[in-house]
């Protein structure tokens, strides 16, 4: 174990290297003038030449490079070119508020997903399998943004109720805390409970098509006792697996959330950087984007490991 998890740590030492190259050309390929940006424009040349000095604009860019990774590496993400303040405690506090809406959101949709995609499985084409079905379609057809405002509408209309419009921690408030993330956590809960379902059913029907499975259940071995007994650990790895890609896309898919119910997390903070181009907070928000894609990534390929020894061995 231990020599696999050194060959996976020195792997994804490398793929964070090149990630952070790939960051830092992505920021610098964002349209607009950034010193323009800042003075208006209508500016002196003088003075944009004198903030592109001062910023580092008008060095290499391998050399700007080098600095900030080195930075980045003594734990300093610089600071805010439109704020002035630290890059790294604006990205940890926005991240906090991300995570919470992302890990919310898996608990949601493995809850509702998972027992779905079992009875879909179990009672293949028959009622309950074509009620899930049309739920699974719904789910993953309708987009992320669409989904919020209906939910935003509805409750707002019909119930006479909005989210409070001014986020509070958990810390703070507790109360106001899952008002103002609950239609977020629905939003994106419902299109991964439909995808996390439809895997799930994918996964059973396969199970219940194994030549032993069909044997066990001519000599009288009820459903339950079979699928507690061989289908629930076959589907157990490739779900683990399923989680950690659904975490993932629940990180992308929070931009959208949150700037549509102006939650202070990640998703908003990328935003505001893009608008005014302020090039340290936004290589900080996507390398701790990625950073974290990979973190995810890797204690997935662990706990696929220490399942499965086969993986490790080979």
């Amino acid at each position: 174990m231990g020599g696999y998890l050194a060959r996976r740590l020195a792997a994804s030492a490398v793929t964070a290297f090149v990630a952070s190259i790939a960051v830092f050309l992505i920021v610098r390929a964002v349209p607009g003038d950034v010193v323009a940006q800042m003075l208006g424009q209508v500016s002196d040349p003088q003075a944009a030449a004198s903030l592109r000095g001062f910023l580092g604009l008008d060095q290499p860019v391998w050399i700007q490079y080098g600095r900030w990774i080195s930075a980045v590496f003594s734990g300093d993400l610089g600071t805010s070119w439109t704020g002035g303040r630290p890059v790294g405690p604006a990205v940890f506090e926005a991240f906090l508020v991300t995570l919470e809406i992302g890990l919310l959101t898996l608990a949601l949709a493995t809850i509702v997903g998972v027992p779905l995609g079992i009875v879909s499985g179990i009672y293949e084409g028959r009622w309950p399998d074509n009620l899930i079905q049309i739920f699974n379609l719904l789910g993953l057809a309708a987009p992320v943004f669409w989904t919020g405002l209906m939910l935003l509408v509805a409750v707002s209309s019909f119930a006479g109720w909005s989210p409070p419009l001014i986020y509070a921690s958990p810390a703070e408030s507790l109360w106001d805390n899952l008002s103002i993330l609950m239609l977020p956590i629905l939003s994106l809960g419902l299109l991964q409970a439909a995808a996390y379902s439809q895997f799930v059913r994918q996964n059973v029907v396969t199970s219940l098509n194994q030549d032993y499975v069909r044997t066990a259940r001519a000599k009288g071995v009820t459903i339950r006792i079979l699928f507690f007994t061989h289908i629930l650990k076959n589907i157990l790895i490739p779900l683990i697996t399923f989680m950690g890609l659904v975490l993932v896309q629940i990180l992308g898919g929070v931009v959208i959330v949150e700037t549509l119910f102006s939650i202070p997390g990640l998703g908003r903070l990328l935003i505001s950087a893009i608008e005014t181009r302020d090039y340290p907070m936004l290589q900080g928000a996507l390398l701790v984007v990625v950073v974290t894609a990979m973190a995810v990534n890797l204690i997935i390929d662990l706990l696929y490991s220490v399942i499965d020894p086969r993986v490790r061995l080979s």
